[in-house]
């Protein structure tokens, strides 16, 4: 009878591991998803940049800076 507790002690101890083994696992997906989005929202402003500096450009070339709308 005394190896009853100390074998549902371990059971438990082994579903706990288990467990957060699989924490484990989701948090890195998590984090190499959430790198990605980073990655990708820095191509967009970069993009985004290149356009409003363009667009500047061509606002200066066509004299339309400073004239109301």
């Amino acid at each position: 009878m005394s190896d009853e507790p100390d074998s549902l002690v371990l059971r438990i101890l082994h579903r706990m591991d288990e467990k957060l083994d699989r924490i484990g696992d989701d948090m890195r997906e998590l984090k190499g998803r959430a790198g990605a989005l980073e990655e990708r929202y820095a191509s967009v402003s970069r993009r985004l940049d290149g356009v409003e500096l363009r667009l500047d450009r061509i606002e200066r070339r066509l004299e339309l800076t400073g004239q109301p709308i």
